[in-house]
């Protein structure tokens, strides 16, 4: 039988669908924006390339969809504070 990971470990190439199906999410709120891209790319690249059985690729795309988000948030704030920062300089200026 399969042991399931422990916290902070990730599933291995041996883990059983309902292990991936179960994996947190919640891990990416605190991710850095790099490290969530990182991530991203690997999982649309795990994507791409097949393989996998069909539950583990539904566990994959619901990971790339809020690593993708997480991305976004992280360039709307630093557009905000670029926009915030150009205002300050035209008032400024």
């Amino acid at each position: 039988m399969t042991e399931a990971p422990h916290a902070g470990e990730s599933a291995g190439a041996g883990s059983t669908a309902s292990e991936f199906a179960a994996a947190q999410t919640q891990d990416i709120e605190t991710m850095s924006y790099e490290r969530a891209r990182e991530e991203l790319v690997a999982v649309v690249t795990k994507l791409e390339t097949g393989g996998a059985p069909l539950e583990e690729s539904l566990a994959l795309w619901q990971r790339g969809e809020a690593l993708a988000d997480r991305c976004e948030r992280w360039l709307d704030g630093a557009r905000t504070r670029l926009e915030e920062v150009r205002a300050e300089l035209t008032e400024d200026g």
